[in-house]
């Protein structure tokens, strides 16, 4: 089939006499299809005295994919990555013939993009990752990265080496690709802005596709948005422990042991059980035959222990581990209004550590007190007046 294809290509095709007519509908000479999407290329003869043929050259034209109709036949390109190749149509009346080829390319470019991390925080140097899954083709012509600033590229960033890792999935034996792109970014300027864009860019024959995806910027006065802002209610935390929450709006400080106040409608409330190691308390209190319910926290509700009585629901980790970091959410109903909280995580401390350094304490107390109780000793026993040398008090 390749050495046909070859002189077909190298043939030029005759002169249309009149009377006689070729055509290839679309008529483009590159034409780009979406994987899973179908193309139909009708290529036709027409003749003024002799019998029109038509026949399409190429990879896989034999298989089925190519229907007979007076005077044309149609190319079926079913979206596979196997239909990518070049196809050449040739119509001849009698002695004389035409031909038109077609270069086909059936590329991958879904909306999934994934960004690392979920939001920036100002003042310190990070590395952004943003990375494309189910990619094809995947090479550095058809594919680009771009970290903005708005609609500008960001000054400052500096891109690292891009990565390219098959994914697990395959199609015909041929994988799809996932492509990661790194910038190192410098702290980030007063004000800092609301957020950066990662923005990923398909180039095709006569086609150019993009998708972005959105990095917040953790401000000084206010926070990333939660995953449904719904009925949110703005609230304030107040606390003086080390582990960071964020809330809807306003400034980000510290929590456990977190209280909350509003104004306006009645909404539910999130607080820090002060009875637990890590425990959150959502609770309204907005009369009878209200009940709150928890709709979202990081990674999977499953992973966490609920109880749920009315107008109060207890959330907590199960097993004990590290506080996770991310959004929580509580629903109260009727109404729908929401509250959500961020919290910025912290790793909860080893409790065989703390028991080391309790007791370790204590025998260093213990071994300060024996020394201070003979120095007295020594200094204040009946007899000769000691060496106050050989024992000084600090």
């Amino acid at each position: 089939m390749e050495p046909i294809l070859a002189l077909l290509l190298a043939l030029g095709p005759f002169q249309l006499s009149r009377g006689q007519s070729f055509q290839v509908n679309p008529p483009e000479p590159e034409v780009a299809v979406a994987m899973g999407t179908s193309l139909q290329i009708n290529c036709s003869m027409s003749c003024d005295k002799d019998i029109a043929r038509v026949h399409w050259h190429g990879l896989d034209t034999n298989l089925g994919n190519v229907q007979t109709l007076p005077g044309s036949r149609v190319l079926s390109v079913r979206g596979m990555l196997s239909d990518t190749g070049t196809r050449v149509c040739v119509g001849s009346c009698g002695s004389r013939s035409f031909q038109h080829s077609v270069k086909i390319l059936v590329y991958a470019f879904p909306d999934q993009l994934e960004v690392t991390p979920e939001f920036l925080v100002p003042g310190r140097d990070q590395v952004v990752s943003c990375t494309a899954h189910n990619i094809w083709p995947a090479g550095p012509d058809s594919l680009s990265f771009a970290l903005l600033q708005g609609e500008q590229s960001l000054e400052g960033a500096q891109a690292l080496e891009t990565e390219q890792e098959e994914e697990m999935q395959e199609t015909e034996g041929t994988p799809l690709f996932q492509v990661t792109q790194r910038w190192l970014l410098p702290s980030l300027g007063t004000p800092a802005p609301p957020a950066l864009y990662c923005q990923v860019t398909m180039q095709l024959p006569k086609l150019v596709l993009t998708h972005k995806r959105k990095i917040p910027v953790l401000q000084s006065q206010t926070s990333p948005e939660p995953p449904s802002t719904t009925s949110a209610k703005p609230y304030i935390l107040t606390s003086s422990h080390t582990t960071k929450a964020v809330s809807t709006g306003l400034s980000s400080v510290a929590m456990p042991s977190t209280t909350l106040s509003s104004e306006g409608p009645c909404y539910p409330e999130i607080h820090q059980n002060p009875e637990a190691d890590w425990e959150l308390l959502c609770e309204a209190s907005c009369g009878s035959g209200v009940t709150v319910h928890w709709t979202l926290a990081p990674g999977d509700l499953a992973a966490y222990r609920k109880r749920e009585a009315g107008a109060q629901a207890w959330l907590s980790m199960l097993p004990p581990g590290p506080i996770p970091e991310g959004w929580f959410q509580c629903r109260m109903d009727p109404g729908g209004q929401v509250t959500s909280l961020y919290v910025t995580g912290q790793v909860t401390p080893n409790p065989s550590s703390m028991v080391a350094l309790w007791i370790g304490s204590l025998v260093l107390g213990l071994l300060a007190l024996a020394f201070l109780a003979y120095c007295l000793w020594k200094r204040y026993r009946p007899g000769p007046l000691p060496d106050s040398s050989s024992c000084t008090l600090l």
